[in-house]
């Protein structure tokens, strides 16, 4: 491993090859913060799948190329002369250091080692705490973008909820809600009303999610599980179909569901 003398240099290596970059290279003096976004979701991405493959060299890579872009966004706010990376990066130190209490004091200085809550305690009063800070977002919700996958905001938002004490009692109780919701959606559907199919389908979803991050299962993982489960036997039903010239239409659901279990029965 690198000593922390190397690890700046690196740093530093990163903020030399930006500005050669923004300075010589047409296409890098080209970007704005706005080109720039849409490449950095794809890069975030990127990260969470490497991080699920468990590959650490991918990680390593991955973490890289978001780093890139996080010192790309900070050289265009020099240039516009409204901030710096020193900015960003004493930002979210100071928000660290004030956010734990347990293990910093107000000047910045070490309380001692041993003296700190359990990491449940944390958790349970974490959104307390930043609710308390300076300059911090007005309500528990608005931190939470917008634009975040539906799944993931919801994640977000029972977590942020449960930083603030609101949370079952005990994760049992979540199945009533889940039954609920499921009977309320199944309601709506026999109603045949798009609006409130929506809206139930919705709640429904909401209580799953919730469940899940109860048992400690990471739904947006579960899902992606789910689904490339589903891409790998519909792969396998296409092959032994539509490949072999059989049109796929032509088979009755029983001989489709017949495939479908040879691609389970081989651990598809």
């Amino acid at each position: 491993m690198h000593s922390k003398e190397e690890k700046l240099q690196a740093f530093s290596r990163l903020l030399d090859v930006m500005d050669a970059l923004r300075d010589r290279c047409p296409w890098n003096a080209a970007q704005t913060m706005e080109s720039l976004r849409p490449m950095t979701e794809e890069e975030v991405y990127e990260l969470s799948d490497a991080v699920g493959s468990g590959n650490r060299d991918a990680i390593a890579k991955e973490i890289g190329d978001l780093m890139y872009h996080l010192v790309f966004y900070a050289c265009i706010g020099e240039e516009e002369k409204s901030f710096d990376i020193a900015d960003s990066l004493d930002k979210i130190c100071n928000k660290m250091v004030f956010r734990h209490p347990h293990v910093f004091n107000p000047d910045g200085t070490l309380v001692p080692k041993g003296s700190a809550p359990s990491a449940k305690e944390i958790a349970d009063t974490w959104e307390l705490v930043k609710a308390k800070e300076k300059d911090g977002n007005k309500t528990v919700m608005s931190g939470i973008p917008e634009a975040m996958p539906a799944v993931l905001k919801a994640l977000s938002m029972q977590e942020k909820a449960r930083g603030c004490g609101f949370d079952w009692e005990k994760r049992e109780d979540v199945w009533d809600k889940v039954h609920e919701e499921l009977g309320e959606a199944f309601e709506a559907c026999t109603e045949n009303d798009p609006a409130h199919m929506t809206e139930e389908f919705g709640d429904l979803m909401f209580a799953t999610i919730n469940a899940a991050r109860l048992y400690g299962v990471d739904p947006e993982a579960a899902l992606n599980n789910t689904c490339s489960k589903f891409r790998r036997r519909f792969t396998y039903l296409e092959e032994n179909t539509l490949r072999k010239g059989i049109d796929m239409k032509s088979l009755t659901l029983a001989q489709m569901d017949a495939i479908w279990d040879e691609a389970k029965a081989k651990g598809m």
